[in-house]
């Protein structure tokens, strides 16, 4: 089986016609500001990737899903970043419907059925903030919720039809303050996209700045988690973040892919190191996949998030030693004579700046291998 093989074919049989879309679109186009990328994922129901099959989705698992944003990750890393943050979104969603209250299961029809687009305003990218900690100020009125706050960087802020935030609300029946999830329509009066993102690299992603300005957040698009700012994390939440994880490795890893295949179709570089370039990298890959099958297995409990997170630790120390050694073999010559090899090796440094920063989960890790519950700093 040639290398990416087995991840394009997930990719074609779930969005079938999307990976030749992509190909046929020049790297750099890609990646640009107005990029054509996320219409075509739109367009081949990427939106539903992991919507159950009975509200219209694909029903993808996570062995399937993760082998999607790798394939998707070696075509345009903006485009797998980019909507690894809807499936955050999705599969928090697709968790909350199972319990059969509320109607989260009509907003994952929806979007799976329409092709609508979820960017994350959760605490990501807040330096010092955990990613659970409320990112806007919510005021209760009679209407519903009153939402202000800003949210940079936001992914998919050009082309997003709902925005994702976490709030902080009353309890129910007068009890303690809990984290909640609002679903804000990107056309809600008050909500404003501005520019942000100022670099090249991952520029494709659409990481904007999102402001709210007293934005009326109704009821029924208010789901809670039950959970108090500062708890230990709840079963939604720690699903939410392993699968967060686990798609965000899987698509830098497809990044750092992209630089490996070039240099397996280089036949002036020596078996010996291509052979040893890609074990390196399908070692990885297996990593991320026994942590996918875990996660199709069910259960998923604290246990699941920290083998999650020290997956995620060890592939973005693989790819510390992967992809200055593609670069490196591919030479000079490419690295002169084209933008991509550059990109690439740019964009693959992004996962070790997602949350949770491996430097503040030190104490988290010790004390959890001391018996205590896992926190998420």
């Amino acid at each position: 089986m040639r290398f990416l093989e087995r991840e394009r074919a997930a990719l074609e049989k779930l969005l079938p016609g999307l990976d030749d879309k992509l190909r046929a679109v020049p790297l750099m186009d890609l990646e640009r500001p107005g990029s054509p990328a996320v219409g075509l994922f739109r367009a081949c129901g990427g939106p539903g990737l992991l919507a159950p099959e009975e509200f219209q989705g694909r029903g993808a698992g996570a062995l399937d899903a993760v082998r999607v944003q790798r394939a998707l990750g070696s075509r345009s890393p903006s485009l797998a970043v980019a909507t690894t943050m809807h499936h955050f979104s999705m599969a928090t969603l697709v968790r909350l419907s199972q319990d059969g209250e509320g109607l989260e299961w009509m907003l994952v029809q929806a979007v799976a059925s329409e092709n609508k687009l979820m960017a994350s305003g959760f605490a990501e990218g807040r330096s010092g903030t955990g990613i659970l900690s409320p990112s806007m100020t919510a005021v209760p009125t009679p209407e519903g919720l009153r939402i202000s706050g800003v949210k940079r960087p936001c992914s998919l802020a050009r082309s997003m039809d709902l925005l994702t935030a976490s709030v902080l609300v009353p309890g129910e029946d007068g009890g303690e303050p809990e984290l909640a999830v609002a679903l804000i329509p990107a056309d809600s009066e008050g909500l404003a996209v501005s520019g942000f993102w100022s670099s090249s690299f991952l520029a494709g992603a659409e990481s904007e700045q999102v402001t709210l300005d007293n934005v009326l957040v109704p009821a029924d698009l208010l789901v809670r988690t039950a959970c108090p700012p500062g708890a230990r994390l709840d079963e939604v939440q720690t699903m939410g973040l392993v699968w967060f994880e686990l798609l965000m490795t899987g698509s830098y890893l497809g990044a750092a892919s992209a630089l490996v295949e070039r240099v397996l179709l280089n036949d002036r570089v020596p078996e010996g190191e291509r052979v040893a370039l890609l074990v390196a990298a399908e070692a990885a890959a297996a990593g991320v996949e026994g942590l996918a099958r875990r996660v199709d297995e069910g259960g998923i409990d604290e246990s699941v998030l920290a083998e999650a997170l020290f997956v995620r630790y060890g592939v973005q120390d693989a790819l510390g030693r992967i992809v200055p050694r593609a670069v490196e073999l591919l030479g000079g010559l490419n690295f002169m004579s084209s933008d991509e090899v550059g990109h690439l090796a740019a964009c693959t440094h992004g996962l070790a700046l997602h949350p949770p920063a491996r430097s503040r989960m030190t104490g988290p890790f010790a004390r959890y291998l001391a018996d205590a519950p896992l926190t998420v700093a």
